[in-house]
């Protein structure tokens, strides 16, 4: 049995396949139901162009990711590389970064949930779907892989669906998909910052990297999969919604996929729609709440948060205090807080801890070649946050500004106290 405590390890128990489903349950419940629409609006004509840049970024990050993840097998992910290789102040921001913005994204997606399942009754949905996730998490990570093994497994059948539906239908016309910059230079940029959050589920499998068997060789290989696959996906759904709504009629609709296999002339796969919009939500909400506990933990043991967060249970050996923690905020945002304009805020935490990570991954090798990835990263990172919406901006900077004043209060108070013992 392992020993309870802060310092206890976390078990091994996820392979290539159980990372790279944890990872894809997050991208695509994330995205892909609801970002075409707010893309489509800011882009335009050039909302291909807006998917192909966020895909580009997230390369870069997901291959930075994996090398640091290799290098330091630790729960936290950025949180630890950015201490690691930076700084302790760095691994900070992109923890608090992460913590803040992704708790704002699972109350998000609890909403969501309670949206598709039962309009009227949103609010309780969400915090009954919160609930029964963190008594899911509670009972080991493993358990949690094959629930979405799951959901992935759905997600994907009803995607396919809507793409043969769409593409296979006579309202199909492929002068729908001539791209354009109908949106100009700054509609392209913010699309693909909002479509950047749609690919952010690979940071779950470096968030693991301590219950990841042989991390050294899962992780580096998981990450760009996950990746690669959400792309296929994302492409591939994308080019048939467009080719029957178009840029105009998708950046108005509501429920963009359900809206395309109506217009397609299929309305009775709307319902089935709208369960696999539901379905991925709470693969979603399931894998973001294993990476905002798993970050809370790291957090823990360095003191940044309460110590008795870093708690591990002794016999289901995971972070059950920060769980239960997340799991508790999220309820309570969920029960009595609309977060939907939170998720521009969130993304502008996303990238925040991905420069992080670029900034992180630049420092592992001088050659120039080698930088450059991180480099594009780092410079992708900080443009697309930029670009979002105003509000998310000036949101997103204040929470950071928030974080950066605890760390030095904090300090503060630490070193004083190291003088006084002194």
């Amino acid at each position: 049995m392992a020993q309870s405590g802060s310092a206890a390890a976390l078990r091994r128990t996820l392979g290539v396949g159980d990372a790279v489903v944890i990872g894809l349950g997050s991208m695509v419940g994330a995205g892909i139901f609801a970002a075409l629409a707010p893309a489509a609006r800011a882009a335009g004509s050039g909302l291909l162009l807006g998917l192909a840049l966020a895909a580009v970024i997230a390369y870069c990050n997901a291959i930075s990711s994996a090398r640091l993840a290799a290098l330091y097998p630790a729960s936290g992910g950025t949180y630890v590389y950015g201490r690691e290789r930076l700084g302790p102040f760095w691994g900070y921001l992109a923890g608090w970064s992460f913590v803040v913005g992704k708790t704002a994204s699972c109350a998000a997606m609890a909403l969501t949930v309670g949206a598709y399942v039962w309009p009227g009754q949103a609010h309780a949905v969400a915090v009954a779907a919160v609930v029964a996730l963190t008594a899911l998490n509670y009972g080991g990570v493993h358990k949690s892989a094959w629930l979405t093994r799951l959901i992935v497994a759905v997600v994907l059948a009803v995607l396919a669906s809507v793409v043969v539906v769409c593409l296979g239908s006579g309202e199909s016309d492929a002068g729908r998909l001539d791209i354009g910059t109908s949106g100009g230079l700054g509609g392209v940029l913010e699309a693909a910052g909002l479509l950047f959050f749609a690919f952010a589920g690979y940071a779950r499998i470096a968030t693991l990297g301590e219950e990841v068997r042989d991390p050294a060789r899962t992780i580096p290989r998981a990450i760009p999969l996950a990746l690669g696959i959400a792309l296929v996906v994302y492409v591939c759904v994308a080019v048939a919604v467009l080719s029957v709504l178009g840029a105009g009629d998708l950046g108005r609709a509501a429920a963009p996929l359900a809206d395309a296999v109506r217009a397609a002339g299929v309305p009775e796969l709307v319902p089935v729609v709208r369960v696999g919009a539901a379905v991925a939500a709470l693969g979603s909400l399931l894998a973001l709440i294993l990476g905002v506990s798993r970050t809370t933990l790291a957090m823990a043991r360095d003191r940044h948060l309460p110590r008795g967060l870093s708690a591990v249970h002794p016999r289901f050996q995971v972070p059950h205090r920060a769980e239960l923690a997340v799991g508790a905020v999220v309820a309570v945002l969920a029960a009595t807080v609309d977060v939907r304009g939170a998720i521009g805020f969130s993304s502008f935490g996303v990238l925040a801890y991905y420069a992080v990570a670029n900034a992180s991954a630049w420092t592992l090798d001088a050659a120039p070649l080698k930088r450059a990835v991180p480099m594009v990263g780092l410079l992708g990172c900080l443009v697309l946050a930029f670009a979002l919406p105003g509000t998310s901006v000036v949101t997103g900077a204040g929470v950071l500004a928030v974080g950066v004043i605890a760390y030095g209060v904090r300090a503060r108070v630490g070193g004083g106290r190291r003088a006084a013992r002194g």
